[in-house]
């Protein structure tokens, strides 16, 4: 428990603790008053005994004051080491104690034969006129020196219990440093640290917290300098010394060693009491503020805002101010993602961060539909990649350049015209038959990283090395596409199949879809894709017998996508639609022209090649209306 968990504990009783404290005192309002810290009778201390600041205290004639703890300690006159264990005994806290078996192999250094630094002397010289260190900063840390190297006793209590030397004069650019054998391995600069401090700074080196001091901020040094393991197995023996301390600020050097030891030091002594000083650009060390005469309101600056070293996970409502402002005033009006083109669709959005699944059953369309939403996708500038298990990446980009195109069979130079198009925005996971989770999510990282792909469509679950009854496994991989998409900042869209129902005249729901209900659960959004087998098949039996088709089987949509879960949304949308045969286009209106994603622009090469003979004269124009159903 922290300094401030144990006041925070006797503020409870706060009216209890101040009559032990302060027997002679006598309740006068809200507070406790009493002459002094000593108990006499008066009103010059007043403890606050109910609200949020219960245990707060001031004594206005004296100028001090404080939480219960250091009450405790002024008025029992005792360090506040001791306070903190007399305050543990009263309320009855019990920390955990383990026998340490190493202690007996350290050894006490011999008081170590060397000269106070003064003017005159090289080391003197050194630290006060090449590093700014004041002579009363040396007094309080008890640097000494001997034969040009500074003398760094490292003392606790007033004990010896380090010593070590760093020579002032380098070896080939190199630092000389030497140690007591065998000694403690602890903090440097005890010796400087108020009784009273509850905060201190942890610095790299040994100047480095001499300079702080001198900017009023009570500092210690590690040993063994920045890394992690071994060099900080200080921590070992001084956690227990260190548990008086409330916040512990941590000035490390800016170099990944110092990172390193930052975050194993914060993990070790606590994130909740390890608050990072960021250092300003140029600046190595807590020494260099010193040498660029950073003055002590910029370096108090520095302390006040230095940061926590909180879990990656946990992360304050202020940080996503500016996201929930875009959510409610979207830059450029419109929200991140991007939507489908059908009117009675305009409230669903495709969202960074979100899996969305397709689903339907075999033979209902949900390759076509993915493929316009990928072109919807990249039409408003999302790069995609498509991992299509049931089909050969010609055969797949064969359909798109349809929908693309708007054209049964394009020319050879519209085809040209489409893949450039493609060109910048279109990938393929180039495998066909079952592609093991792992590898999909591998490459998919790769993609995103490197080509910033925004939406990455999986055609579809039971292509993805999963056993059919391994809802188990599925339910464990759509929880993994679900992480992708919100770490990765991008879209998922997967599909999958629904039940075989008794017949297929009515669209699924989502209680349909295949496999654990977790899917669902899971998932951010959910599509249902439904075709109208009844009337396709009306329009086939009646162009078979050359008949026109009953008109109550043929009145209804040619096809419906329905939204059954939109947890990002407002609603969900249902759109009933007309498909298209030549261009596998889907459209809210039959009466509406097929819009290419492509325009073709005649090539000016008179010379470009001719389209093949089974092509010649097939294609259609761009804007040509096709029949429906």
């Amino acid at each position: 428990m922290t300094p401030r968990d144990i006041a925070e504990r006797l503020a409870r009783d706060a009216e209890g603790v101040s009559k032990m404290l302060l027997p002679n005192g006598k309740h006068d309002g809200n507070e406790w008053r009493a002459g002094s810290v000593n108990g006499e009778p008066g009103k010059s201390l007043g403890v606050r005994l109910t609200g949020d600041k219960a245990g707060v205290w001031r004594d206005f004639a004296a100028d001090q004051g404080g939480d219960l703890l250091d009450l405790w300690a002024a008025s029992k006159g005792v360090a506040l080491r001791e306070a903190i264990n007399q305050a543990k005994n009263y309320l009855g806290i019990a920390e955990t104690d383990l026998q340490n078996f190493s202690e007996s192999k350290y050894r006490r250094p011999e008081r170590p034969q060397c000269h106070t630094s003064r003017d005159g002397l090289p080391v003197f010289d050194y630290l006060t006129r090449e590093r700014g260190i004041l002579p009363e900063t040396l007094q309080a840390y008890r640097i000494a020196e001997k034969d040009r190297e500074i003398v760094l006793p490292s003392l606790r209590d007033d004990k010896l219990i380090a010593v070590k030397y760093l020579g002032i004069d380098r070896a080939n650019g190199k630092k000389r440093i030497r140690v007591e054998p065998d000694c403690e391995p602890c903090l440097f600069g005890w010796q400087a640290i108020p009784e009273s401090a509850r905060t201190v700074a942890i610095t790299e080196g040994e100047i480095d917290a001499l300079s702080l001091y001198q900017f009023g901020q009570p500092a210690l040094s590690v040993p063994f300098g920045g890394g992690t393991g071994n060099k900080q197995r200080w921590i070992e023996t001084e956690f227990p010394h260190l548990d008086r301390f409330d916040e512990i600020l941590l000035c490390l050097d800016a170099d990944q060693p110092g990172r390193d030891a930052t975050e194993e030091i914060a993990e070790r002594l606590g994130r909740h009491r390890c608050r990072v000083i960021k250092l300003p650009p140029g600046i190595k060390d807590a020494n260099d503020l010193l040498r660029a005469k950073t003055s002590p309101a910029e370096v108090h600056a520095l302390f006040a805002t230095a940061k926590t070293l909180d879990p990656a996970e946990l992360r304050s409502a202020a940080d996503f101010a500016k996201e929930v402002e875009s959510v409610f005033y979207p830059s450029g009006g419109t929200e991140r993602g991007f939507t489908l083109s059908w009117r009675r669709f305009s409230s669903f959005r495709f969202r960074p961060g979100e899996l969305v699944l397709l689903a339907g059953v075999n033979g209902h369309g949900k390759s076509e539909i993915a493929g316009q939403i990928a072109l919807e996708a990249m039409d408003q500038g999302e790069r995609v990649c498509i991992a299509s298990m049931e089909f050969k990446p010609a055969r797949l980009i064969h359909r798109l350049t349809r929908q693309a195109t708007v054209q049964a069979t394009p020319s050879i130079a519209y085809i040209r015209q489409a893949h450039q198009w493609y060109a910048g925005k279109l990938w393929l996971f180039d495998v066909v038959g079952t592609a093991k989770a792992d590898r999909i999510l591998e490459v998919f990282s790769y993609a995103r990283r490197r080509y910033g792909i925004g939406l990455f469509v999986i055609d579809n679950l039971a292509k993805c090395g999963f056993a059919e009854d391994a809802y188990n496994d599925q339910k464990l991989f759509v929880d993994r596409l679900t992480d992708f998409a919100k770490s990765h900042d991008c879209c998922v869209l997967l599909l999958l199949h629904t039940r075989k129902a008794q017949d297929e005249t009515k669209p699924p729901g989502k209680m349909d879809i295949k496999g654990t209900g977790a899917l669902v659960d899971m998932c951010d959004s959910a599509l249902i894709a439904w075709r109208n087998k009844a009337k396709e098949e009306e329009i086939a039996r009646a162009d078979q017998i050359g008949a026109e088709p009953d008109p109550r089987k043929v009145d209804g949509p040619d096809a419906a996508v329905i939204c059954v879960k939109q947890r990002n949304g407002e609603d969900e949308p249902k759109a009933f639609l007309a498909f298209c045969r030549q261009s596998h286009q889907y459209h809210e209106n039959p009466k509406h022209k097929a819009q290419p994603f492509v325009e073709f622009v005649q090539p000016i090469d008179r010379d470009a090649e001719p389209a093949p003979a089974a092509f010649a004269g097939n294609h259609l124009p761009v804007n040509q209306e096709f029949q429906h159903g």
